[in-house]
């Protein structure tokens, strides 16, 4: 019976240890070049705004979504389908952003247009989460993914799809 029980437990701690594994953030991130990025989005009826009219990187007053993670993408695409609503990029993975790991540049974040229609679907279905050292509201998804109302924008960082 002893011999049982281990080998149940042994299988246990095999089963969790895999589990945990899968979920670490040490996963590899897919990368999107700004072309392949832009063809999804375009695809789902999200369109790019930029105060610069360029895609450029490595301008601040482009919108780029040059080395943005596919998570991101696909995140974004799914908060289209499941709020309804009409969205507007206006800030992707191009300099200017603060820094971080989980920063504009690294891939995990996008700004959008804050319409009615968005910010009314963030309030009311995700919860409230508290405020950023700059002021922000927060409001976080099930996913994790979180929603901070900046001035002009939603600042979106996407750790998951959000159940793509």
């Amino acid at each position: 019976m002893h011999r049982t029980t281990s080998r149940i437990l042994s299988l246990l701690i095999a089963t969790i240890v895999v589990v945990v594994g899968l979920a670490s953030p040490s996963q590899a991130v897919t990368k999107l070049s700004d072309a392949q990025a832009d063809s999804q989005l375009t695809a789902a009826g999200i369109t790019r705004v930029s105060t610069g009219g360029c895609t450029d990187r490595n301008v601040g007053t482009c919108t780029s979504y040059d080395q943005i993670n596919q998570e991101t993408v696909s995140g974004i695409i799914t908060f289209k389908g499941a709020s309804g609503c009409a969205i507007t990029i206006t800030g992707a993975t191009e300099t200017g952003h603060a820094g971080g790991t989980y920063s504009h540049w690294n891939g995990y974040k996008v700004d959008i247009r804050p319409t009615t229609c968005v910010s009314s679907f963030i309030t009311s279905t995700y919860s409230y989460s508290g405020t950023r050292g700059d002021g922000a509201a927060l409001y976080t998804a099930p996913s994790g993914n979180v929603y901070a109302r900046e001035g002009s924008h939603w600042d979106i960082t996407y750790y998951s799809c959000g159940g793509c």
